[in-house]
């Protein structure tokens, strides 16, 4: 019996000319513990640029040509046999990050522990654009930083794909929020629940704020360093940008020679930490399904919205990776599918 095809996008190599296109490639094969999903939506992050470059080559492993993209929102077309929460019919969203798979195809291939079902009063586009954000905000506010109500939490770059679903989400929790954006987004950031806005283009945030709790880390550059001096002692930054720290490299069971490079590459923020008596820490976002569906639950309960800059149809779904790279989206890019 002849596999299916499909039609994604996928990339050939790594490096500067990663051949990024859309290709016919079989349809995924189902393990007993998997879902196969008609994707209509993806949503894309900064991350599905990063890949191709190479950069996390070491850490993340694809069998090329590989498809990108790693959020996405469908419908359940076939369980595997050991599948009990979902049936066939079952409109879902999940996180395929980590995985070597990707999502910006017609059909992925879900495990039942990464998926959850669709909120109801969103649609397909909505809902693909949540998990990334959603799982990496939930992780870093609730589980590593346990965010308590009057607790002071900056997060930068507040108009962007996570600093819109953190903001909402680090309000719910009862924080208060400082963030950074430019003057054309201070309202944006002000509606979704920001207390202390601090436009980039007129001031430096580390001038301003005093008193943190926390930080979540999303900007490059020295922004990790100069976000030490606004945090109490015993305060703590969890950074989604690096630099990679020896604890990631134990996490992931990675050799002695990586662990000792991330170690040098994080010694600086380190020292500067505990001179502040702070606490540096990187995350790596891990796809949850559970998690998925509490942060459905707010979703439906309309705590938080999505916030959604721009739609791509699926033959454009290259552009959709350009304009995120430019790096001025206001909420999250999403690939509409069928």
């Amino acid at each position: 019996m002849k596999t299916p095809t499909m039609k994604a996008l996928t990339f050939k190599r790594y490096g500067q000319s990663p051949d990024i296109g859309f290709a016919n490639i079989p349809q995924p094969a189902l393990k007993a513990n998997e879902l196969l999903v008609q994707v209509h939506a993806a949503g894309v992050n900064p991350i599905d640029n990063m890949i191709p470059t190479g950069k996390f080559k070491p850490i993340l492993h694809f069998q090329l040509p590989a498809t990108l993209g790693s959020d996405l929102a469908g419908v359940v077309t076939k369980i595997g046999s050991h599948v009990t929460r979902f049936k066939p019919g079952d409109a879902v969203f999940a996180n395929l990050f980590d995985l070597g798979t990707g999502a910006i195809a017609e059909f992925a291939v879900v495990p039942e522990s990464f998926a959850a079902l669709k909120p109801k009063n969103l649609d397909f586009v909505q809902a693909a654009s949540i998990p990334m954000v959603g799982l990496t905000s939930w992780q870093a506010l609730k589980e590593r930083a346990n965010l308590k109500a009057g607790q002071k939490v900056f997060i930068p770059a507040g108009s962007g794909g996570i600093g819109t679903f953190a903001i909402q989400l680090a309000k719910h929790l009862g924080a208060v929020v400082g963030t950074t954006t430019s003057t054309g987004n201070v309202e944006l950031v002000r509606r979704l629940g920001a207390d202390e806005v601090v436009d980039y283009k007129k001031q430096e945030f580390e001038e301003v704020l005093r008193g943190y709790d926390a930080v979540l880390g999303t900007v490059r550059g020295d922004a990790i360093e100069k976000s030490i001096g606004i945090l109490k002692p015993g305060g703590l930054i969890v950074s989604l940008v690096g630099p990679l720290d020896a604890a990631f490299a134990r996490a992931r069971r990675l050799n002695f020679f990586l662990a000792f490079v991330f170690s040098m590459m994080s010694r600086k923020i380190m020292r500067l930490a505990r001179k502040q008596e702070v606490t540096y820490q990187f995350l790596f976002m891990r796809p949850e399904g559970a998690q998925l569906a509490e942060i459905g639950k707010l979703l439906e309960a309309e705590r938080i919205q999505p916030v959604i800059d721009k739609v791509f149809p699926f033959e454009q779904a290259n552009d959709a990776l350009s304009y995120l790279a430019q790096g001025h989206s206001k909420g999250k890019v999403v690939i509409k599918i069928c």
